[in-house]
């Protein structure tokens, strides 16, 4: 149940981020140019959207953070796996558990250094150049994303160990908003 919670609101920040991040851009760019055509400029001069492409930039940081432990949870990351599976069945196991533990490994020591750093950003009063925000609420992605996807790690490497089966994307598998599967290589 809970990591049903945490799969749905790990999707819906990705998916909020990205959309977010398109609409700010849009608007800005009409924003843009309607402050150069000169019977539009008195309404599009109202609105200063010069914070716009800061926000997207940080929006974009936190969906690539989350988006990595997203990847590793559904197997969409690029794996080079050649040798590997040249290797008999037991070695093959033994080499993907240690290639998931170096990857927890690696994500627990960035979530550490990250949490360290905000931690530290906390005392100062450092802010983002446009949209004035603390700048240890821009960095909180690294920790935090960090240490979702050492969680992922250690959820696929669980379930490698009992099962053997490593998720992976199919890319002719795609759920409806309701999860009922739809073929896509059906004819319509």
């Amino acid at each position: 149940m809970l990591l049903r919670i945490l799969d749905r609101l790990e999707e819906l920040l990705i998916a909020t981020m990205i959309g977010g991040a398109t609409l700010i851009i849009f608007l800005s760019v009409v924003q843009r140019f309607a402050a150069g055509v000169r019977w539009l400029y008195p309404i599009a001069s109202q609105f200063d959207m010069g914070w716009a492409q800061e926000l997207c930039i940080f929006m974009f940081i936190w969906m690539a953070k989350f988006g990595a432990a997203y990847g590793v949870r559904t197997g969409i990351h690029v794996g080079v796996d050649v040798l590997v599976k040249r290797l008999e069945p037991r070695r093959q196991k033994a080499i993907v558990l240690f290639g998931l533990m170096c990857g927890v490994l690696f994500t627990s020591v960035i979530g550490t250094m990250g949490a360290e750093f905000v931690y530290g950003l906390m005392g100062t009063d450092q802010t983002t150049p446009d949209l004035e925000w603390p700048s240890w609420v821009v960095y909180l992605c690294i920790p935090l994303g960090s240490y979702l996807m050492c969680f992922r790690f250690l959820q696929v490497a669980w379930r490698f160990w009992r099962t053997g089966e490593l998720p992976h994307h199919d890319a002719g598998h795609v759920e409806d908003l309701e999860g009922q599967t739809v073929d896509m290589g059906a004819p319509v």
